[in-house]
């Protein structure tokens, strides 16, 4: 499971990278005229945006609960990575696709040629050692998964968000050095503002993949199908239980998770034998399955679970 730490030195990495980045792109943008050079400006100066509300998220979701949240806040962390795919989208491949459409309609010849290329190749540099320190925090994430399937199934929308922003990051500075070079040899300054369209698709796409995962966890996912097996056997093991039904599991943020139990008890017990059976199996849930930070229990038949489930299949 991804921790907050790990998560927070991507994200730091990833701020100071693009902050630089930023800076210099504008600077170049100004000397050469270039329409891709602009956008790529504004990319990274949203990206640097997009870090510093990752990590309010995580600040904000770290919070203990409280009367008006008694569940935690856990979610805001999803929330603000859902603001940040927007942004990406809205702000990002918005203004890189006026710059294209604009530059297109009014074309300018690039300036400074030299600088823009070693303007490009300072900021792929920059972005390769971020996206690397993101990559590495997704790999040590995602296991045997494969790095789609670890993408749709992670619970820290941080890791994939960081290490999906400096993955268009370094894409849009190949498609802009591409852009410029074209309108530079050829002499069709047009095709920088082509550029900057082709930025502006690569940002939209990384903005609906991103802001389709965080909906989703937004809204709510179940925990892996080994933690919900783990949390049945846990409570399936204790002699006073006849047999444990099923379990509901929604993550509140990466490392918090809620569980509903479905338990059949002995006919033979009292109301305190049941209330310590409850009090056994949550304290060997939250001994054994730290993230779990709420434990609900219903008695309820096997044979009521399973008409309870039926009807909310066949309604699906």
């Amino acid at each position: 499971m991804a921790t907050h730490t790990g998560s927070s030195r991507a994200i730091y990495a990833a701020l100071f990278g693009n902050l630089a980045v930023a800076v210099v792109k504008f600077v170049a943008a100004g000397l050469t005229g270039s329409s891709a050079m602009l956008s790529e400006g504004v990319h990274s100066l949203v990206d640097t945006g997009n870090e510093l509300l990752l990590l309010h998220g995580l600040r904000r979701a770290s919070r203990p609960a409280d009367a008006m949240h008694p569940l935690g806040y856990g979610r805001e962390l999803y929330f603000w990575s859902f603001v940040v795919a927007l942004l990406v989208f809205a702000v990002g491949a918005g203004v890189a696709f006026y710059e294209g459409v604009a530059h297109i309609l009014r074309p300018e010849p690039v300036r400074n040629i030299m600088v823009t290329y070693v303007v490009l190749g300072l900021s792929f540099v920059f972005e390769a050692m971020t996206w690397r320190v993101a990559l590495r925090q997704f790999q040590a994430e995602k296991g045997s998964l494969s790095y789609f399937d670890a993408f749709r199934r992670s619970k820290d929308p941080t890791t994939f968000t960081v290490l999906f922003e400096d993955s268009a990051a370094l894409l849009g500075l190949v498609v802009a050095g591409i852009g410029i070079t074209a309108a530079h040899v050829l002499g069709i300054p047009e095709l920088d503002g082509m550029a900057s369209l082709g930025i502006a698709a690569i940002l939209a796409t990384t903005a609906i993949m991103l802001a389709r995962e965080s909906k989703a966890l937004l809204i709510g996912e179940p925990a892996f199908p080994d933690v919900q097996a783990a949390i049945l056997s846990i409570a399936g093991s204790d002699p006073a239980v006849q047999n444990a039904n099923g379990v509901v599991t929604v993550h509140l943020s990466p490392d918090q998770i809620f569980c509903a139990l479905s338990l059949e008890f002995e006919d033979r017990l009292t109301v305190p034998e049941i209330e310590a059976c409850v009090e056994r199996i949550e304290g060997r849930l939250r001994r054994e399955q730290p993230a779990i930070i709420a434990v609900f229990v219903k008695p309820q038949t096997s044979g009521r679970w399973a008409a309870l489930r039926k009807a909310a299949d066949a309604a699906r």
